[in-house]
């Protein structure tokens, strides 16, 4: 686990955002009690009325940060609403955040297909059977679509709801702070340059 400090010159020899982001989960992966992958996601409702909540990354590349959720939550028509999101990871045994800011695109079917698939029966029986983030009369009513689905696919795949998928975080911006004495903490934003094709980096105050 690296607990090197960041310098200025750390930052000017990285070109983009993503190799140094895949050098923090590691050492988060290393160094955390449990899921170092979980990121808190920020949406707004139809009122701009902000919303936030904690999720699992589930892959990133040069394109951006993937997560997967039932489309008919409250993330999910928000999301959908906007096409918009920012997420926030914070490893706590590191001292270090990392912020991202984007628009959002929807993952390719492909991409849903094998991740749903890599999924515990249980988890993909429940995808089918919670209504997620809409009222719920009892924990028996949950229990009993989770029986009633089980039965209902008690052999073979189990397919995948049209209603779960993937969304990614295409980021405009990617903010790594690190904490430092006395409150003086480093922060870089990598911005995306307009044309798509590379990053600007500044170093923030404070």
């Amino acid at each position: 686990m690296s607990d090197a400090k960041l310098t200025d010159h750390d930052f000017t020899q990285e070109e983009e955002p993503f190799h140094l982001f895949a050098q923090w989960l590691d050492d988060a992966s290393a160094s955390e009690i449990n899921d170092p992958n979980a990121v808190a996601v920020a949406t707004v409702d139809e009122e701009g009325l902000p919303d936030v909540r904690m999720v699992l990354l589930k892959g990133f590349d040069e394109r951006g940060f993937t997560f997967y959720t039932n489309f008919e939550s409250a993330k999910g028509r928000e999301i959908l609403g906007s096409m918009k999101a920012a997420m926030c990871f914070h490893w706590k045994s590191l001292r270090r955040q990392v912020r991202v800011r984007g628009p959002v695109e929807i993952v390719s079917d492909a991409e849903a297909d094998e991740y749903y698939a890599s999924r515990p029966r249980g988890s993909r029986i429940g995808a089918w059977a919670s209504k997620q983030s809409r009222p719920l009369e009892s924990r028996f009513a949950l229990e009993k679509a989770v029986a009633e689905y089980t039965a209902r696919h008690a052999v073979g795949s189990i397919p995948r709801p049209s209603h779960w998928s993937g969304f990614r975080i295409l980021p405009k911006t990617i903010e790594f702070w690190h904490d430092r004495p006395f409150r003086l903490h480093d922060r870089v934003v990598f911005s995306r340059q307009p044309d798509g094709t590379g990053w600007q980096t500044t170093r923030l105050y404070p």
